[in-house]
């Protein structure tokens, strides 16, 4: 219901009983196939370092603002100088099967006092893309954020050229917003960001249709799937 002030102008709808939500906590997330930890010097960075390196083109990093690296040291160096402050807040993505790091991903932008928080410096190694433990990573974030913490926003900016993160997010049942053009440089060059969000209030459904896509039930012998997230996931929005 949108409230309307003496003027008879539309002012927003009540938000009388809001209270600031936590900062994320820095514990593992846990899944069937993946478990996200928080990012740590000795534990995660030779190991990952091995597997982005199978991407021997650097295709990875391309949408990114830093990489790609061409040795384990100079991944180490930046890593010591980007990826351990509380936002971003950077994790990394353990495969249950091999206990070995295979990507990150990061909460960052956190604003507790409003309930907005992004997902962002997503970078997936060869031995993560196109698996389930690949979806499973961004349910188990969402999860944190809305079932556990109680956030009423949960964004994905991407570069607007860069058309599999575009696609990513609208697979996982993210709304476009929007282009800010001429948002920011990286690597020389021009960046016009894009901008998606879910809504605390569509969480429900769309926890709904990761759960029927994340159940082992929806995947036959060879592991191929039998409904599509991207199908469940706009039935779940009402499109």
């Amino acid at each position: 219901m949108t409230l309307t002030n003496d003027l008879g102008q539309p002012i927003g709808f009540p938000l009388a009983d809001w209270k600031p939500c936590d900062p994320p906590p820095r514990t593992p997330m846990t899944g069937r196939t993946c478990r996200l930890e928080l990012l740590d010097r000795d534990k995660h960075l030779s190991d990952l370092y091995a597997a982005f390196s199978k991407d021997t083109e650097g295709r990875i990093w391309t949408y990114l603002p830093c990489g790609p690296f061409d040795t384990e040291a100079d991944y180490r160096e930046w890593v010591e100088g980007a990826c351990f402050n509380d936002d971003p807040l950077f994790h990394a993505i353990i495969d249950l099967q091999t206990e070995k790091p295979v990507g990150v991903a990061s909460y960052l932008r956190i604003d507790p006092k409003i309930g907005s928080i992004e997902v962002g410096h997503i970078n997936y190694s060869p031995l993560l893309q196109r698996s389930i433990a690949a979806t499973e990573a961004m349910y188990l974030m969402m999860a944190r954020v809305f079932d556990e913490l109680g956030y009423r926003r949960y964004e994905w900016k991407c570069d607007s050229l860069n058309a599999k993160s575009c696609a990513a997010a609208e697979r996982y049942g993210f709304t476009f917003e929007g282009i800010f053009r001429q948002c920011t440089i990286y690597k020389q060059r021009n960046r016009d960001t894009a901008w998606y969000s879910i809504l605390d209030t569509e969480w429900p459904a769309l926890k709904d249709a990761f759960q029927t896509w994340l159940d082992p039930a929806n995947f036959d012998d060879d592991g191929n799937q039998k409904q599509a997230l991207s199908v469940l996931t706009a039935k779940a929005l009402g499109k």
